[in-house]
């Protein structure tokens, strides 16, 4: 596994900070900027070891939270970055610094990856015409809101939901798996919500579940040309999501139900996402790995 700290054990119950949160509500799709505290990216502490070197990575919604995470660890490793972001300039323009001072190249591509195969299929074709090769998919772009009942979630809601968070995975996989040579990888973001799903992200917790079940089969067919499929179940985390999406009350004991009392910070999913895309997880497919505070998944 990678080390993306400094050479010193700490609490992990108090590496980060705890509830109580700041109320601190953002419209869609919110930005880091304005986040109290700011999240961690693994700016002052992620250290690479060439795990990666020579590769080519493309993450969806990399302009903050954990794609911003995983772009900037893939890049210390010695990946150049393509990501895909919605609309958030500043937070894009942030993962581009991060990345170029990794002494790798970036490509950023604005794009709404719902019901938009030729999008998904066009940033593919961007990796191969700006670096000649695609090694690693990070399906992890999505969207999620938060609603009292059933009975309140639109319909064109539920379909952005399953559009964005599901059927884009199917589009941008089909179109990398025509270039991602043996060795290389896809890994998708999906949540313990998946396991564990929330009555107020009935939506969102569908979708997770579908990627959980998706990443399953996809691994069966993909390992057929030696490209490795494996899933990230991620449990509370520090993102714009959540105080764009949740109400106070939930942002301010955001992580709380954790056994470490705290939300996870995007730095530390970062590292299990380098060790799926590297050599080191050769004989691993077809798995979804919780980085969840404690919370079992079932």
């Amino acid at each position: 596994m990678t080390h993306s700290s400094a050479n010193r054990f700490t609490d992990p119950r108090s590496r980060y900070p705890r509830p109580e949160l700041d109320i601190q509500p953002q419209k869609l799709p919110g930005e880091e900027s304005k986040m109290k505290p700011m999240p961690d990216h693994g700016e002052k502490t992620y250290q690479g070891y060439n795990r990666l070197n020579g590769k080519v990575a493309l993450i969806t919604g990399a302009d903050s939270g954990i794609g911003m995470a995983v772009a900037l660890a893939y890049a210390r490793e010695g990946a150049n970055i393509v990501f895909t972001y919605l609309s958030e300039e500043d937070d894009a323009h942030e993962t581009e610094r991060l990345v170029r001072e990794a002494g790798k190249e970036v490509i950023s591509i604005k794009m709404d990856q719902s019901n938009n195969r030729k999008a998904c299929d066009r940033a593919v074709e961007v990796c191969i015409e700006e670096f000649g090769r695609l090694d690693i998919l990070v399906n992890n772009a999505a969207f999620q809101q938060t609603y009292n009942s059933i009975q309140d979630i639109p319909d064109d809601e539920i379909s952005y939901a399953f559009q964005t968070n599901i059927e884009a995975f199917f589009h941008f996989s089909r179109a990398a798996l025509n270039y991602i040579p043996p060795g290389g990888s896809i890994i998708n973001t999906t949540s313990i919500q998946a396991f564990e799903p929330s009555s107020n992200l009935a939506p969102y917790a569908a979708t997770k579940a579908a990627i959980a079940n998706f990443t399953l089969s996809l691994a069966s067919e993909a390992i057929n040309q030696g490209v490795r499929v494996n899933g990230v179940a991620p449990g509370p985390v520090w993102t714009p999501l959540i105080p764009t999406t949740m109400p106070d009350e939930k942002v301010k004991n955001f992580g709380a139900n954790t056994l470490f009392g705290r939300p996870a910070q995007p730095a530390e999913l970062a590292p299990v996402y380098v060790f799926l895309a590297s050599a080191d997880a050769s004989y691993i497919t077809g798995e979804i790995y919780g980085v969840t505070g404690g919370r079992i998944q079932m």
